[in-house]
């Protein structure tokens, strides 16, 4: 995949991102780092204490021909670790549709995680599209730049 000169590149994961500037040519991209964040996120143990509810709800809808049955419903466990590293890639979205309003960059790539980019491509501003010159789902926040210049240009 090619990015132009200038044109911009994000990296990122559910808890870290890095925005860089092409300052190489499309062939032989030459990675500068504009900006960069990490998020501390816990494990889900670490941030939920309390158990899964449970609903009486249901009772009706199990009858069956003789006899009633009646249940409870456990509701699943809450996933915070899950539930922050989405509120990551919206506050990501939210960067992006800044800049891009802002005229800061005319070309963008966004190499991210598949989970991650799906969270990605659900806030996209109309902005970030029209500039969106390719993406590239795989994992890279924790490569040295080299490597991912080398990634991108073989992708």
């Amino acid at each position: 995949m090619q990015i132009p000169h200038d044109g911009y590149v994000l990296v990122a994961d559910g808890q870290k991102m890095l925005f860089f500037r092409n300052e190489g040519d499309a062939a032989y991209p030459n990675l500068e780092v504009v900006s960069a964040t990490e998020q501390q996120n816990a494990k889900t143990a670490d941030q939920g204490t309390d158990e899964p509810g449970r609903s009486a709800a249901g009772v009706a809808a199990r009858y069956s021909a003789n006899t009633a049955k009646a249940g409870r419903s456990a509701y699943s466990e809450t996933d915070f670790h899950k539930l922050e590293e989405q509120r990551f890639a919206e506050d990501a979205a939210e960067m992006l549709k800044r800049r891009a309003l802002a005229n800061e960059f005319e070309s963008l790539l966004i190499v991210a995680p598949p989970t991650t980019l799906g969270e990605l491509r659900r806030h996209y501003h109309s902005e970030v599209e029209r500039r969106l010159v390719g993406e590239i789902p795989k994992d890279l926040t924790n490569h040295p730049v080299d490597q991912i210049e080398k990634i991108i240009s073989e992708s």
